[in-house]
């Protein structure tokens, strides 16, 4: 019984807490989500990186061609070996990226918000020839969509602070 209501107790508590510091749910009525769907043109890709990460920003911002800002980014891939054998074959291989953006409001020219990310995930090296090449590929796309998700949180926590 006591477990039971020390449960209700801290989901009081943080309703409380939560709606004593003004929080307001990014995608519900009045959310940054709201204004910023839309709002922002992305540079196109140049590579497949960049096809990854601006579809998935697409998928989260919306596709806005004559937006009022404009989101450019810069992108820098590594890759490390992670897992070796006793006979010194690399087993796994650990794909990091980061990303560069800034947001330019596209009628003055300035630069209205900033930033870099970054983050990594792996994959087995192990297998053909083809097989790895088809899990390398798979990396490099999730590491582009957990890039893209990071700037897309980045830009709504801070879009009231730079839209005009």
């Amino acid at each position: 019984m006591w477990l039971s209501d020390r449960r209700t107790f801290l989901t009081l508590l943080t309703a409380g807490a939560l709606g004593a510091c003004g929080f307001t749910p990014v995608y519900g009525p009045g959310g940054t989500g709201e204004g910023l769907r839309g709002a922002i043109t992305i540079a196109a890709p140049d590579d497949r990186d960049g096809f990854e990460l601006v579809k998935q920003l697409e998928s989260r911002l919306g596709r806005n061609l004559s937006a009022p800002y404009r989101l450019t980014y810069r992108i820098t891939t590594r890759t490390q070996g992670m897992g070796v054998t006793p006979s010194q074959e690399i087993t796994r291989t650990q794909v990091l990226g980061a990303i560069e953006y800034q947001v330019v409001h596209e009628a003055s020219g300035d630069v209205v918000h900033e930033g870099s990310v970054s983050n990594f995930t792996s994959y087995s090296s192990e297998g053909s020839t083809v097989s790895t090449a088809s899990v390398e590929r798979a990396a490099y796309r999730r590491l582009m969509i957990s890039l893209a998700d990071l700037i897309t949180t980045r830009l709504m926590g801070g879009y009231s602070s730079w839209a005009r």
